[in-house]
């Protein structure tokens, strides 16, 4: 399913830890709270990410997106992630470059959003040797 020009939603229940430990991290459009869910991964798309694929001319890359509470848990995400309901994406290059190459285009990505988007939270995050930003962005402005 397409939630914008360059995003499915393929992209945001994938998960190689999903995978590994058998849960099923997909949406049911059946339910309500997963329509839902989808609603805000368009917003976010919409409102972040497309915003920042047109601004650098390359993929953005989705590591991690929805999570089910189960995932949630695996990944040691905190209890209130809006991971959770699909307010939030962890997103990296395409081919993330070794540093400092990648740190610099991190760190463009990050003052685009910061100076172009709206947001919730925007995190330049590092765990190892690996960096990603993690960006959300509700629907409720008022929050």
């Amino acid at each position: 399913m397409k939630l914008t020009e360059h995003f499915s939603l393929d992209e945001f229940t994938r998960s190689a830890t999903a995978i590994a430990n058998g849960v099923d991290n997909t949406l049911d459009m059946t339910k309500a709270e997963d329509r839902i869910v989808v609603e805000n991964l368009e917003h976010l798309c919409q409102t972040v990410l497309e915003p920042l694929r047109e601004f650098t001319g390359t993929p953005v890359v989705i590591s991690s997106g929805y999570r089910c509470r189960e995932l949630n848990s695996l990944v040691g995400g905190v209890r209130n992630s809006q991971h959770l309901v699909g307010e939030a994406a962890d997103i990296q290059p395409q081919f993330p470059s070794v540093p400092p190459r990648g740190n610099e285009t991190l760190k463009q990505w990050f003052l685009f959003i910061q100076q172009h988007c709206r947001f919730d939270q925007l995190i330049l995050e590092t765990k190892g040797n690996r960096r990603w930003i993690h960006v959300s962005c509700c629907r409720d402005e008022s929050r």
